[in-house]
C-alpha cells in the first residue's frame, strides 16, 4: 500500500473518529460476556440461560443493524452514528442507576446493548465513503479493528466486577464512551459525496440479488465466530477450565486481541491479492481451528492457542469480506453493510446460544464448536463456486482497479 497516496485518498480525521466510536461501542456490545461469570453466581444461572444472556445483545444487534442501516442512508452516518451513541449511553445510565435485580432484567439490557453492535452500520461506511475502491480494505480495515473494544471489555470488566461489583462496571464504561462522544461530535464528518435516500422497497430489492445473500453468509462465519467466541470464552475457559473470571478474561482477551488487531491486516491483504484468495484460507484455517478446539484440549494454553488462531483467520477474514462488499454495492453500501452486518451478528448470536445448549444437553462444547467448523466448510466451498463468476462480471479488472 502506498501510505502517502493512502492518507491524500480520505479523511484521517473521520477515519480515527470511526475506529474510536466502533471501538467503544463493541466494548459495552458484549460486556455481558466477561461479566457473566458474576451475573450467573449471583442469579444462579444454568448452561443454557448463560448462553442466551450473551447471545441477546448479539441478536439485538444484529437486527438493529438494518435499522441503522436505513439511518445511514437517510440522514448519513455521522448522524446514524450520533443517534445510536446516545442511545446506548442512556441506556447504561439507567441500568446503572436503577440497578438491574432479575434474569429478565439483564436480557432487556442485553437488547438494549445491541444498538452499541449496531454501530457497525453507521462507523463503516462512514470511513468507507471517503475512500476509492483501491483502498476499501485498508480503510474498513482500520475502521473495522475497533472489533478490539471486546478485548478491552474481556481484559478489564472481569477484575472490575470483583473490585466494585458488575453492576458498578456499567457506570465505569460510561466513563470511556463520554470522552469518545465528545470525539467523535469533533472529528467525524460525512464524505462530500453520498448516495441519495432510498425508498424502503429499493433497499428490499437488495435481496433480490444473489450475491447480496452470498455476502450475508461468508460474513455470518468469519464475523459470526469472531464476536460469538468473544462473547463466550470468559465462559468457556471459566466452565472447561476452572479458570478464575479475571485468568479467563485475560485469556480471552488474548484471543480477541489477536482478531480483532489483524483486520486492517485482512484487508490490506485482500486489496493486494484479493478478497476472493484471503477468505480462502480463513475458512480453511478456522474450520481446522474449531474441529480441534472442539475435542477439549487437555490444557487451558492449548485452547487458548488453538482459539487464538482461529479468531486470527476470523479476524483476517471479516477484513477480506469488507474488501469485496464495497466493490460489488457502493450504491447501495449503507444498506449492504446493514444486512451483511446483520447476518454476522445472527452467527454470533447462534453461535453464542448453541454453546450454551450443547454443554447443557450433552455435557460438551463439543458439538456446538463442530457445527461451526462445519458452516466455515460450507462457506469454503460456496466461495469456490462464485468466484470464477465474480472475476468474470462485476470484479473483471476492465470494471474496477481492485483486486477480487
Amino acid at each position: 500500500m502506498n501510505k502517502k497516496s493512502f492518507l491524500q485518498a480520505g479523511h484521517t480525521p473521520t477515519l480515527i473518529a470511526a475506529f474510536l466510536y466502533f471501538d467503544m461501542a463493541f466494548m459495552v456490545w458484549v460486556l455481558l460476556g466477561p461479566l457473566g461469570i458474576s451475573i450467573a453466581n449471583e442469579m444462579h444461572l444454568d448452561h443454557v440461560q448463560k448462553g442466551l444472556m450473551v447471545a441477546t445483545p448479539v441478536l439485538s444487534g444484529a437486527v438493529l443493524r438494518i435499522i441503522m442501516g436505513l439511518l445511514v442512508d437517510h440522514l448519513s452516518p455521522r448522524k446514524a452514528g450520533i443517534i445510536g451513541q446516545l442511545v446506548v449511553l442512556a441506556s447504561l445510565t439507567f441500568a446503572w442507576l436503577h440497578g438491574i435485580t432479575s434474569y429478565a432484567q439483564v436480557l432487556v439490557l442485553g437488547g438494549f446493548l445491541g444498538v452499541a453492535g449496531a454501530s457497525f452500520a453507521a462507523a463503516l461506511p462512514l470511513a468507507s465513503r471517503w475512500y476509492p475502491p483501491e483502498h476499501q480494505g485498508t480503510a474498513m480495515g482500520i475502521a473495522g479493528a475497533g472489533n478490539s473494544g471486546t478485548a478491552l471489555a474481556a481484559l478489564f470488566a472481569p477484575g472490575l466486577a470483583i473490585a466494585f461489583g458488575w453492576q458498578n462496571v456499567l457506570g465505569l464504561a460510561l466513563v470511556p464512551l463520554s470522552i469518545v462522544f465528545i470525539a467523535f461530535l469533533i472529528m467525524a464528518k460525512d464524505a462530500p459525496e453520498a448516495p441519495p435516500p432510498k425508498t424502503l422497497s429499493q433497499y428490499l430489492s437488495v435481496l433480490k440479488d444473489r450475491d447480496a445473500w452470498w455476502f450475508m453468509f461468508f460474513y455470518s462465519v468469519t464475523f459470526g465466530g469472531f464476536v460469538g467466541l468473544s462473547s463466550s470464552l470468559v465462559i468457556y475457559f471459566n466452565t472447561q477450565y476452572g479458570l478464575e473470571p479475571k485468568m479467563a478474561g485475560f485469556f480471552t482477551a488474548a484471543c480477541v486481541f489477536a482478531g480483532s488487531m489483524v483486520r486492517p491486516l485482512g484487508g490490506n491483504l485482500a486489496d493486494r491479492i484479493g478478497g476472493v484468495k484471503s477468505l480462502s484460507v480463513v475458512y480453511a484455517i478456522s474450520a481446522a481451528s474449531l474441529m480441534l478446539a472442539s475435542f477439549g484440549l487437555p490444557q487451558s494454553w492449548m485452547a487458548l492457542l488453538v482459539f487464538m488462531i482461529a479468531m486470527l483467520a476470523l479476524g483476517m477474514g471479516n477484513g477480506a469480506v469488507f474488501q469485496l462488499v464495497p466493490q460489488r454495492f457502493r450504491k447501495e453500501i449503507g444498506v449492504m453493510t446493514g444486512l451483511v452486518g446483520m447476518a454476522g451478528g445472527m452467527g454470533g448470536f447462534y453461535l453464542a446460544s448453541s454453546l450454551g445448549y450443547s454443554r447443557q444437553m450433552t455435557g460438551s462444547y463439543q458439538a456446538g464448536l463442530l457445527i461451526f467448523a462445519a458452516l466455515a466448510v460450507l462457506a469454503l466451498a460456496g466461495l469456490s463456486g462464485v468466484k470464477l463468476r465474480w472475476r468474470t462480471t462485476w470484479g473483471a479488472s476492465h470494471l474496477t482497479t481492485a483486486r477480487i
